[in-house]
């Protein structure tokens, strides 16, 4: 009998799911993506007011296309296990079966019955009230709750839409239902829980039981009276399983309702597993945004300011703590289409020229607060600033003070973890722009002054979640194992100039000072 050893993983970014299938030394033999075609359109989303919908259809249409793409390159008879990873917080009102309700007929345009992307940031005044009164609760969540997590948007939706309040039973992240999907596991009520996103984005801890009391929920509203107790108490690390492949999907794929299905987790923190994090390493997912992540044994210091810190969120048996920028290459994207107007703006072309400028170039700088500010100190009100602008100041000046403000972002993030006693000794680097982007990569060097090494497979979030579901399986017997086999290894490193990372400790100064006065301005 052929042994079973094929790992898939599946990673649900912004725009688009990836899916990879590895062996148990690490090999990728195939590899497969597609875009999530609602949301390329558009649709139920509103930027001007920072509304951010997906349906869940993208998720399922696009999974079952990248899974049989996959799979037709391999032997589905070798698969032993499927994991994912997803955004969050992305969570999504859902009917007593778990269906989410946008897939219900009367839901089925409602944007406040689709999953509320991470970015979504229409809960400000839900966030302040939970912040005002649970601050108890906050303390392993780096003492602010944000517009961008799970009891926010829940409340906000429940505030603003009444059909949608009288319909859901309960709520779900994203990872959480996608694994019970594929697992045939969707009741509300019995559903595996992620701890990751639980302990990360909904204030889950041992400490008190779960999810905060049920006075304390009813007391930031009334509209939350009820709900803690269709919801869960109990949650898990990505290393056990969730359960099997269903027969729906099993059918739908060609696989055997054997294969394991693993435990699901955020996006960023199987980055980090497929880049083989260690205590002391941080490692930078950057895209659309940035997360920061990193690991320690033992008992941590409650650190203030960043997304949280989770027995197990990353690695078992350690506390995974999380910062990072709401926006980082949506800054880039969004200058490109800033200039572009009427025309079209190649953004290879502005880093090229960019390359070719000196530090602080033209006197420009910015600040990357144009999503809010996640980490330090979640404020998702403030605001984006170019300042120092003249009639001589060109488009990539503008474009290299950009780049050099998102990275003067990351280094307040490693400024405020040292700050707070966490090592930070060594950065990795994970996510297309660390392997698209010279000028982004040499810029963080110059600025942190240390060397960036960056991660060789460009998939690293979908190999964490292959490396967890091989785990699941039993492909390799303990979580060590399984990252020194199939974890990524790093192809390049970015070593500091000495003469840049000198000027930048002269700029990130004027930076930390014009975000004061933005701060006051605001």
């Amino acid at each position: 009998m052929m042994k079973k050893n094929i790992s898939i993983g599946l990673d649900f970014g912004s725009d688009s799911v990836r899916a990879i299938a590895v062996t148990p030394a690490g090999e990728v033999l195939a590899g497969a993506s597609r875009n999530y075609p609602r949301w390329a359109a558009g649709q139920y989303c509103d930027p001007a007011r920072n509304q951010y919908r997906q349906h869940p259809l993208d998720y399922l249409e696009c999974m079952e296309a990248v899974l049989k793409e996959v799979l037709d390159q391999v032997d589905r008879a070798a698969v032993a296990g499927i994991a994912l990873d997803t955004t969050a917080s992305t969570p999504c009102a859902v009917d007593r079966d778990g269906t989410p309700l946008a897939l219900l007929p009367k839901f089925a345009e409602n944007p406040n019955a689709m999953f509320i992307l991470w970015k979504d940031h229409t809960a400000g005044a839900e966030a302040a009230r939970i912040n005002e009164v649970a601050s108890d609760y906050l303390k392993y969540e780096g003492g602010i709750y944000s517009c961008e997590w799970f009891w926010s948007k829940i409340l906000h939706t429940l505030r603003v839409d009444k059909d949608v309040r009288e319909e859901a039973f309960s709520w779900v992240e994203h990872c959480d239902w996608m694994t019970g999907e594929l697992a045939g596991h969707t009741d509300p009520l019995t559903m595996t829980r992620s701890r990751c996103a639980a302990g990360h984005k909904a204030m889950w801890h041992a400490d008190w039981g779960g999810l905060p009391p049920e006075t304390v929920l009813a007391k930031i509203d009334p509209l939350l009276a009820g709900l803690r107790q269709r919801l869960y108490t109990r949650t898990v690390t990505a290393d056990i399983p969730v359960g099997t492949l269903s027969p729906k999907w099993a059918e739908k794929l060609g696989l055997s309702t054997a294969v394991v299905i693993g435990g699901g987790a955020i996006d960023c923190h199987f980055g980090a597993v497929g880049a083989g994090i260690q205590p002391g390493q941080m490692i930078k997912v950057i895209g659309t945004s940035t997360c920061d992540i990193l690991v320690a044994p033992g008992n941590v210091r409650c650190v203030q300011g960043i997304c949280g810190q989770v027995d197990g969120s990353v690695v078992p048996g350690m506390v995974g703590m999380e910062a990072g920028q709401s926006a980082f290459g949506d800054i880039y994207a969004w200058f490109r289409r800033f200039i572009s107007y009427g025309g079209e703006v190649s953004l290879a072309r502005l880093e090229d020229e960019a390359r070719n400028l000196p530090p602080g170039a033209g006197g420009v700088a910015a600040l990357d607060w144009f999503h809010g500010r996640r980490t330090p100190d979640a404020n998702p009100d403030l605001t984006g600033l170019l300042a120092g602008l003249t009639l001589g100041t060109t488009p990539p000046m503008v474009y290299r003070a950009l780049v050099e403000s998102t990275i003067f972002g990351a280094r307040a993030i490693v400024e405020r973890f040292r700050a707070e006693g966490v090592a930070v000794d060594s950065v990795g680097a994970v996510g297309g722009i660390s392997r698209k982007s010279p000028l982004v990569m040499q810029t963080c060097a110059d600025v942190l002054n240390m060397p960036i090494r960056v991660a060789a497979n460009d998939q690293t979030c979908a190999l964490g979640a292959a490396i967890f579901a091989a785990l699941a399986a039993g492909v390799h017997p303990d979580y060590e194992t399984a990252v020194r086999n199939m974890g990524s290894g790093y192809d390049r490193t970015y070593t500091p100039n000495a003469e840049h990372a000198a000027i930048y400790d002269t700029l990130y100064q004027r930076y930390l000072t014009l975000g004061k006065a933005q701060e006051c301005g605001n």
